[in-house]
């Protein structure tokens, strides 16, 4: 067979693995849940193709758009999903792939070298999910076209006109009967999703439009996506609110073992280490033998480096793994044609090959780097040796927490009112701002599963603090206590044991004002520095305590925002009293508890890392030193008055 033969694009390059009827039964097998993230997710799998096109050289544009309706609508400049007849299924390969789970030409090596959805979910899945689809086809110089309802075609493939384009445009709007939570779309989630692609991609353009909503200049909102530089680039976008230590990216792209390859890594002031990585764009936020592949070359080669240049000659300790990451941004992106990842969920890499092909890939980099900017090379040798003295320091303010920890129920911080139900499902604990609305709280609380922790102040900012200063901090260490988690181990002193955890709701509760959510924003932050674990496991939540109690004779009604308190108020009519709660403390024990704690009226926002990347930028930005770009956000997303991680 000849190679072009080999690399024709036809009906036979689908291959259908299986049928589509218990998608829309057990959807969460499938897209991981039916709320916000499941209904985002119908749109990554959308664009996944389109990105797979774009990855076999036949896409450069893609076109996003958010719909009045929340529908969306897909389309690119690909090849076109062919629509001639599939010899085995009998029916049009547009109807094959729209249809039956896990077809697609990405399962046939000769049409895509490496593709993101090889789990085999893909446009099928999302028109099982959807209450109606259309697809057009531009191919061979028609309009071909398809619709569907809930997964089922309601008429063949058909031919609609000529055309001198190419390309595949998909519109689809989820379906109610699934997607009960909700079925708005949020731009900033989709925004991220598309960034994140285009640096990923580089020289692809992204448009990203939101047809709900117009600007000053009566354009419909939106913003287009393209990097020329890749992965660089967005190293410095996502260090963008944290202060250089080096000025220049340092980076590497290229094939190793036929293994692609690609690293960007830059050192900044700050402690935390920040490590993303990426299999065929897919965010492995578990990591995997790509990241395991960095390591070892980050740490072989600097350390390498460190000795050989005598700077580590007076060090009365070795210096550790972790040492070589404090003050990190880096990204790894490798392409596999056959990855092989650990669970469903796709979040964990598990090729071995992989590791050795990063890890020299790493060492050339670096080595090549430090021996043509040596002053650069000095300064990140001298960021090693202070965080190697300061991980000594750390681990004796993180055997004090262990001790205190580990010890019996007389351990446990003073200022914890525990509850008496012993398993941890079943218990909750609120950190609560202040000793005064901690006493509320602790009048209002069902003792028997809500437990109260007061915090005194504003905890300490860990985004600009050495790390053994948080473990020294009482108020964190009362936090580790009072969770009975753990924290280090000695194949990883940042590795945090939930064995022990002693509740499985962790509810932030703050005034609703500015202090409370810088407060809240303040907790937040130490939770994903220091517990990310507990975020990524659900366990973390923010209580919503009302703004306002609308009274009017014997009818009272509280409200959570400005516009409820407004529609209250017409609603009761005439002259009605309004009082505005500016802190927890100035409601009464029976208010807390119906309005923040009872799990029968409250409303709790579970809080979730939909995209790292994104979060660990905005954390940077909202703790961080650099005043101007955390105006600008707090200045675009007041009206929201919380931050969606």
């Amino acid at each position: 067979m000849s190679e072009e033969a080999k690399k024709q694009y036809s009906a036979d390059s689908i291959q259908a693995l299986e049928g589509i009827e218990h998608v829309r039964m057990r959807p969460s097998m499938y897209i991981g849940d039916v709320g916000t993230r499941g209904l985002h997710h119908l749109v990554y799998e959308v664009v996944d193709n389109s990105i797979d096109e774009a990855l076999a050289g036949h896409c450069d544009t893609i076109k996003v758009t958010i719909n009045e309706d929340n529908s969306i609508t897909t389309e690119d400049n690909g090849r076109g999903i062919p629509v001639d007849i599939h010899k085995k299924e009998g029916v049009s390969a547009l109807e094959v792939v729209m249809t039956k789970i896990g077809a697609g030409g990405k399962f046939d090596k000769d049409s895509y070298k490496v593709s993101g959805g090889l789990h085999g979910v893909g446009v099928s899945c999302v028109n099982a999910l959807s209450s109606s689809l259309k697809a057009t086809v531009y191919r061979d110089g028609k309009i071909w076209e398809q619709e569907y309802e809930r997964g089922k075609t309601l008429y063949p493939v058909k031919a609609v006109g000529d055309t001198d384009l190419r390309g595949t445009v998909v519109t689809f709007k989820p379906d109610p009967e699934i997607f009960q939570q909700t079925l708005e779309y949020s731009y900033d989630t989709l925004a991220s999703r598309m960034r994140e692609l285009a640096y990923l991609n580089k020289g692809i353009t992204i448009v990203l439009t939101d047809k709900r909503h117009k600007t000053d200049d009566g354009e419909f909102e939106g913003e287009t996506f393209h990097s020329e530089n890749g992965l660089p680039e967005f190293v410095q976008f996502l260090d963008g609110n944290r202060e250089p230590l080096i000025q220049k990216v340092i980076a590497f792209e290229g094939e190793k073992n036929d293994i692609p390859v690609e690293v960007a890594m830059v050192y900044n002031t700050s402690y935390a280490e920040n490590l993303h990585s990426y299999v065929n764009n897919i965010n492995t936020h578990e990591g995997g033998t790509h990241l395991t592949g960095f390591r070892r070359g980050l740490t072989h080669t600097l350390k390498k480096y460190a000795d050989e240049s005598g700077m580590l000659d007076k060090l009365k300790f070795d210096i550790s793994g972790d040492d070589f990451r404090e003050g990190l941004t880096a990204i790894v992106s490798v392409k596999v044609a056959e990855p092989q990842f650990e669970g469903q969920t796709k979040t964990k890499l598990g090729n071995r090959e992989v590791s050795s092909s990063v890890s020299q890939a790493v060492s050339e980099m670096l080595t090549d780097y430090l021996e043509e900017h040596p002053d650069d090379a000095k300064t990140i040798v001298q960021k090693v040796i202070l965080a190697a003295q300061a991980r000594h320091a750390a681990q004796k303010a993180r055997e004090m927490v262990q001790r205190k920890t580990v010890m019996s129920i007389g351990g446990l911080p003073g200022k914890l009112s525990d509850c008496s139900e012993q398993d941890p499902e079943q218990c909750e604990v609120f950190l609560v701002e202040g000793d005064s609305a901690g006493g509320t709280a602790k009048q209002g609380r069902d003792r028997k599963f809500q437990a109260i922790l007061p915090l005194r102040g504003k905890i300490l900012n860990v985004e600009k603090a050495m790390t053994h200063k948080v473990f020294e901090n009482e108020e964190i260490k009362n936090i580790f206590t009072a969770l009975g988690v753990t924290i280090g181990t000695e194949e990883d002193s940042k590795a945090l044991n939930l064995s022990k955890l002693r509740y499985h709701k962790i509810v932030i509760m703050c005034d609703a004002d500015i202090d409370g959510s810088h407060i809240a924003t303040l907790i937040l932050t130490f939770f994903f520095r220091y517990m990310r674990e507990l975020i990524e496991n659900g366990h973390v939540y923010i209580a919503t305590p009302p703004l306002y109690l609308v009274k009017k004779g014997q009818k009272k009604r509280y409200a959570w925002s400005d516009k409820e308190r407004d529609a209250i108020a017409q609603e009761f009519g005439g002259s009605v009293s309004v009082q505005r709660y500016k802190g927890l403390g100035e409601m009464n024990a029976e208010q807390l508890w119906d309005t923040t704690m009872n799990p029968e009226f409250r409303t709790l926002r579970q809080v979730n890392i939909d995209n790292g990347s994104e979060a660990d930028r905005i954390f940077s930005m909202l703790m961080g030193d650099e005043v101007p770009p955390r105006r600008e956000f707090i200045e675009k997303n007041a009206v929201y008055a919380n931050i969606d991680v």
